[in-house]
């Protein structure tokens, strides 16, 4: 459940915006006024800087937006969140989300209510909703070749032409399943309302101490999704040589190789998001999704 916050002096926030978005060209001016107004400093993403001033400074890299700041402000959309999540590299910093997109599971405030929102968590008046990240390790010919936090999900997905792939599944160090699949899905919680549940996977409160295992398209019709306890160790071996792609949120991976093995766990890193006073859970599935409602 949501927790409250004592007040924090914010005196300096990061802004991170969503490209080629007139509505953040639109908010992003205004925003870093109202919160010049308030005392409150401002760092900001190259997008942003472009909003703020054409053709001006550049921003800085979005990493490195978080440090010394006390509040991360999103403006955009769950992508653009999810984005600013992996900038944080687990920093405990609230993330204020602001949906500019058009699903918006995560980026819960809308643009009407940023001031109103804003003005209370300056006053400490917020809960947060913490959301464990997802550890990935890419390991190659023995060696650790990469390392990725998620706060959504990993996916391993053939090329549009390749043919299907081998997937073999180890959970803990005991076997569990070879998938002849498109691809597979490791997802958090938080990740069940993305890509996971567009293949069929199961809704899962974000509280849940659980991963899920989804398999995308799989030539056994048996071969159904699998919730792991969050202590799992999840690991997964190309068997074959087929064209395959490792991706993290959807937004950075790279190609695999056979023999590779990504290894899945819970990461120490938690996000907080700031969610708007009242709202829960199921409020957003209905809303977001259309189930019926009173």
């Amino acid at each position: 459940m949501p927790s409250a916050n004592p007040a924090v002096n914010i005196a300096t926030a990061g802004i991170i915006s969503k490209p080629r978005s007139d509505e953040a060209a639109r908010v992003a001016p205004a925003l870093v006024k109202w919160l010049a107004e308030r005392g409150v400093n401002v760092r900001c993403d190259p997008e942003t800087a472009a909003y703020l001033m054409p053709g001006g400074p550049g921003g800085i890299p979005r990493s490195s937006v978080p440090q010394g700041t006390q509040l991360l402000i999103v403006l955009g959309g769950d992508g653009t969140l999810l984005s600013a999540a992996r900038a944080l590299e687990g920093r405990d910093i609230p993330l204020f989300a602001v949906n500019l997109g058009n699903l918006g599971f995560l980026t819960a405030i809308t643009v009407e209510e940023l001031y109103p929102q804003l003005e209370r968590v300056l006053a400490g008046d917020y809960r947060v909703s913490r959301r464990r990240m997802l550890r990935t390790e890419l390991w190659r010919g023995g060696q650790r070749t990469a390392a990725f936090e998620a706060l959504n999900d990993i996916c391993l997905a053939k090329a549009d032409l390749a043919r299907i792939i081998d997937l073999e599944v180890q959970v803990d160090d005991h076997f569990m399943c070879l998938y002849k699949a498109d691809g597979l899905i490791v997802s958090t919680p938080t990740g069940s309302t993305a890509y996971s549940l567009s293949a069929g996977g199961p809704i899962m409160v974000p509280t849940v101490a659980a991963l899920c295992i989804t398999p995308i398209c799989p030539h056994m019709l048996t071969n159904r999704p699998v919730i792991v306890p969050d202590e799992a160790v999840i690991q997964i071996t190309m068997c074959g040589d087929n064209t395959t792609y490792l991706t993290v949120d959807g937004q950075v991976g790279e190609q695999l190789r056979q023999g590779d093995r990504v290894v899945c766990r819970r990461s120490e890193a938690t996000v907080q998001l700031i969610r708007p006073g009242g709202v829960r859970f199921f409020d957003v599935l209905r809303e977001k999704l259309q189930w019926g409602g009173r």
